[in-house]
């Protein structure tokens, strides 16, 4: 008994630990990293990919899992109306693997 809940604790602890966990906030002032969502891929520093499930995420790599709380996410975005507000320019992709950074000096941000 003891050593299967000694796996499924490291099992869980792990899984949790590689999500990229990304919560989507309503004002500026709560949000560690402004976001704006660019029109084409070549234009922006991180291409994004939503996975539907947390153990699916990456850590830092553009698989992102928005969820439902705050105090569930290792980061805190808003999403803002104008380029020249933005602290990260995004771009979502269709698929898995088109997923990733751009422009390298940038991955500080979801550190």
């Amino acid at each position: 008994m003891k050593y299967s809940l000694l796996i499924l604790t490291l099992l869980l602890t792990f899984s949790m630990a590689n999500a990229q966990k990304i919560y989507s906030v309503d004002y500026e002032n709560q949000a560690d990293v402004k976001v704006f969502v660019v029109d084409y891929a070549n234009q922006a520093d991180l291409k994004v990919f939503k996975v539907k499930y947390q153990n699916q995420a990456g850590k830092n790599n553009g698989k992102w899992f928005f969820t439902k709380y705050a105090n569930q996410a290792e980061k805190k975005i808003f999403f803002v109306k104008y380029q020249n507000q933005a602290d990260l320019k995004i771009f979502f992709v269709d698929y898995k693997n088109q997923a990733g950074w751009q422009k390298n000096f940038k991955k500080s941000l979801l550190y």
